[in-house]
């Protein structure tokens, strides 16, 4: 997985990669709000999964949904790849030393106005989750294998702000992984494809 994160890439992604024209109806010059998410490869019998979670409810920003561990670059950050950890830690529990740095994906631009720089890691074994209730309600795992696999990405769409949006979903059992956390997943797929 290294050497497929090292080398160029064919640009960044964002949620408005199947929607452009609601590119167009956002406010001009919005600043964008570094973040960073942490893509936990860890490795069971049947190959590597990754670890994901869905949000807790009583979250006013994106309540129930799919999401990697992550959350906003602080400014006493290191760097991106440091607040991928800290925030892993304060959402999942997961120790910072228990993952390897793999590489760093593209950053992938939100309709919410966040500048994400997903990060790939491999979780040590042994490793526990315990997850925040306050931000999380629940951590589950999906083989990488299956995220990998370009016929399970579906292509939906719904209403937002008066508009339709067409996104990525790659469903999973009981779980709907759509909008950013899908179409990061989606640019790793096609990574692996093309490499």
């Amino acid at each position: 997985m290294a050497r497929l994160l090292r080398g160029p890439w064919r640009g960044d992604s964002s949620d408005f990669d199947l929607a452009p024209d609601i590119r167009t109806a956002l406010p001009p010059g919005r600043k964008l709000k570094p973040a960073a998410v942490l893509i936990a490869l860890v490795e069971r019998d049947d190959g590597p999964h990754v670890l994901l979670t869905r949000r807790s409810r009583r979250l006013k920003a994106h309540p129930g949904q799919i999401a990697f561990p992550g959350g906003r670059v602080d400014a006493g950050d290191a760097s991106s790849w440091h607040a991928a950890l800290r925030e892993a830690q304060e959402e999942i529990g997961l120790e910072p030393a228990l993952v390897a740095p793999l590489g760093a994906m593209p950053r992938h631009e939100t309709v919410t106005g966040f500048d994400v720089e997903p990060h790939v890691g491999r979780v040590a074994p042994g490793f526990s989750v315990r997850a925040a209730e306050a931000e999380v309600a629940e951590v589950f795992e999906v083989p990488l294998a299956f995220l990998l696999d370009p016929v399970n990405y579906q292509v939906h769409e719904r209403d937002w702000n008066g508009r339709r949006r067409r996104y990525y979903a790659v469903p999973w059992g009981p779980y709907y992984i759509w909008g950013a956390t899908a179409r990061i997943l989606k640019a790793l797929s096609d990574r692996v494809q093309a490499g």
